[in-house]
């Protein structure tokens, strides 16, 4: 049965996709002369990804904390990797920002598309050109007012614990001067972990938006440092969230 409704699940999904795809790419041509930075494309991309969310039976879908992110104030967004999955529930929260997404997810069939008409960004985490590139990128859409978002694990955790944070969304906060908003994900690993392909059903998904941490109270110039103490300080509240969920 979990086979049959998996199949259901992803021939629906991908169907969704392709559809509304089309619609999106004609709003792209409309609004390609004008919106430069792509937000209307970017907030279609948000309400199209919460539309999934709602409509999908398998899971019930926890958010607080939203209004943490003041409008006008432009942040370096990071959130844990348990899922897939993660990627909708971010989106759910419609924030403005950019994507900061792995090359290989270019290649992907519909997805990249839908990467290139938002004009989000990508890194080869394999190349260090690839990487200078991208923090340059990300760098000026901060300055320029619109939020970076990216997993600071880099991959999907296989456990569904809070792994070792990669140094490049600290670097970001650091140089920019832009204070960095932290997001809880829990749940989406226990739906549909990394590399499976069944979905499961009786799982609760929490999305908790945290307080934002301001660049003077990093305390540091070294991301290397600021990293870990975000990974260290999001692996507690972790574990506080569920033991919360517990009672």
């Amino acid at each position: 049965m979990d086979t049959l409704k998996s199949s259901l699940i992803w021939f629906t999904g991908i169907t969704y996709m392709v559809i509304l795809f089309i619609i999106t790419f004609l709003i792209w041509i409309l609004t390609l002369p004008f919106d430069k930075e792509r937000k209307i494309i970017h907030m279609v991309l948000m309400y199209q990804s919460l539309f999934m969310c709602r409509v999908m039976p398998i899971w019930k879908i926890n958010i607080t904390g939203r209004e943490k992110a003041r409008k006008g104030v432009t942040y370096v967004i990071i959130s844990n990797h348990q899922s897939i999955l993660d990627i909708l529930m971010i989106n759910c929260l419609c924030y403005r920002f950019k994507w900061i997404s792995k090359i290989e997810n270019m290649k992907v069939p519909v997805l990249g598309w839908y990467l290139r008409m938002a004009g989000y960004l990508t890194v080869d985490r394999d190349d260090k050109e690839s990487k200078e590139v991208m923090l340059e990128k990300a760098y000026n859409s901060l300055i320029r007012g619109t939020s970076v978002m990216l997993f600071p694990e880099g991959t999907r955790s296989v456990d569904r614990q809070i792994g070792f944070f990669r140094r490049g969304a600290f670097q970001l906060a650091i140089q920019a001067g832009k204070p960095i908003l932290p997001i809880l994900i829990d749940g989406t690993g226990g739906v549909l972990p990394k590399h499976g392909l069944i979905f499961k059903n009786g799982h609760n998904i929490t999305v908790s938006v945290m307080d934002p941490v301001p660049p003077e109270s990093f305390n540091t110039d070294d991301p290397d440092i600021l990293a870990l103490k975000f990974s260290n300080f999001m692996s507690i509240a972790l574990d506080e969230l569920r033991a919360g969920s517990e009672k």
